[in-house]
């Protein structure tokens, strides 16, 4: 299960992720309460903080896995952590003095989503250098885990600081958390890395990745589940805030604990997928299914410990999933186009979120948290099934052309 740690440099990357990861969930939550808390609670004003993030994913993601091929990984990683941290430095000294406005939050969200479009894909690519292909889906597990388990710790803590001294210095501990992680890149061994030399810059390399990727139907297939579930099914940041304040009547301290309880279930998903070889088809869609009913479950639950109980298990087949994804998309492509297949898986991840996320904010507003949550498994579930149909019909053409090959050639020899 964890197997990838006895890398030294992938040991140091992890290390770093847990604390800034921590910091990352832990500012999460306090975004979140710090717009609802500008803005009245309106699920609409959370939709839209969410896009604002993901939307530089949508206009430039693209051109994120291009830049992860063309430069070195781990030098382009140490300056998308200053560009990370650098609007949370800016959010916390703002709300600290009592100047933050909700149209700041709007723009430091956009310039933190303007990081991030370099540093996901750099980040998913970089961890093929630091173990090798053998321990890809072991690592590409284990970072699952490292980033749920954040969950598990950050929003809880955030929770507890919110109530105590306020949102500000939560933003200013997550600024101070991308320190652990630059760390980490300086102390690693250049010589230990497993890195190939990078693209050199030419004219329609954006546009051969998207041809490489299009004429592949199996990757095709996962980033069409991915967009449908990524837009619909995985905005509990937007409808746990709402359930938990409107339908349940919580606290800061209470609505962490949804996020938490989720996270649960998805560190031991991420634990689980970390003790396989490589991911199946078969598991990939059908974790898709059974989140999808399950995340319908949760939207009906009709207390507040069931609620979070049922979190649980949803989170669990989420992780499932999108662990496989990753590592199906990883382990598919050949090395010298990773970078941007990963820029477009992110892009797909990511960039479906700036459509969605004003819709599945406003549909909570106006409908209850409860039926978006129900509204996102529906659309999974019917993903799923669509999916699962499809690869059934296939596998039954192909039985079928292969009997009607054999019995052509039964008849021939026959014949001579």
């Amino acid at each position: 299960m964890f197997r990838s740690l006895r890398n030294r440099n992938y040991r140091l990357f992890m290390s770093g992720q847990v604390i800034s990861n921590t910091g990352t969930w832990m500012q999460r939550i306090a975004q979140d309460w710090l717009v609802l808390q500008l803005t009245h609670g309106s699920g609409t004003a959370l939709g839209i903080t969410t896009a604002l993030q993901f939307l530089p994913m949508l206009l430039f993601g693209l051109w994120g896995g291009v830049i992860a091929d063309r430069y070195s990984k781990r030098k382009l990683l140490a300056v998308t952590q200053l560009g990370l941290a650098l609007p949370a430095l800016a959010l916390g000294l703002l709300d600290v003095t009592g100047l933050a406005q909700v149209w700041h939050v709007y723009l430091l969200a956009f310039a933190l989503g303007m990081a991030t479009v370099f540093d996901n894909p750099a980040r998913q690519a970089f961890v093929s250098e630091l173990v090798g292909k053998e321990d890809l889906p072991n690592a590409i597990a284990l970072n699952s885990a490292t980033f749920n388990g954040a969950r598990v710790v950050g929003p809880a803590v955030a929770g507890v600081l919110i109530a105590l001294i306020g949102t500000g210095p939560v933003f200013l501990v997550n600024f101070a958390s991308f320190g652990a992680v630059l760390f980490g890149l300086w102390r690693m061994r250049e010589s230990e890395l497993r890195t190939l030399p990078p693209v050199p810059r030419q004219k329609g390399q954006l546009r051969e990745g998207l041809r490489y990727v299009r004429n592949r139907p199996d990757l095709m297939l996962i980033l069409g589940t991915i967009a449908l579930v990524a837009g619909f099914a995985m905005n509990f940041q937007i409808t746990t805030a709402l359930v938990a304040t409107e339908d349940f009547g919580k606290g800061a301290s209470q609505f962490g604990l949804a996020s938490t309880a989720m996270a649960v279930g998805s560190v031991t998903g991420a634990l689980l997928a970390a003790r396989r070889v490589a991911p199946t088809n078969r598991l990939l869609y059908g974790s898709v299914l059974l989140f999808g009913l399950s995340a319908i479950l949760v939207g009906v639950m009709p207390t507040w410990p069931l609620f979070l109980l049922m979190l649980v298990p949803t989170g669990m087949l989420l992780m499932t999933f999108t662990t496989a994804a990753n590592a199906t998309m990883q382990l598919g492509v050949i090395p010298e186009m990773r970078g941007r297949v990963m820029g477009l898986y992110m892009f797909v991840f990511m960039g479906v979120n700036p459509i969605t996320a004003p819709f599945v904010g406003w549909l909570a507003e106006v409908f209850g948290g409860r039926v978006s949550i129900i509204f996102g498994g529906a659309v999974a579930t019917v993903a799923a099934l669509a999916v699962i149909t499809l690869g059934a019909r296939r596998e039954t053409a192909g039985r079928r052309d292969t009997a009607g090959k054999v019995s052509a050639g039964t008849h021939r020899l026959k014949a001579g």
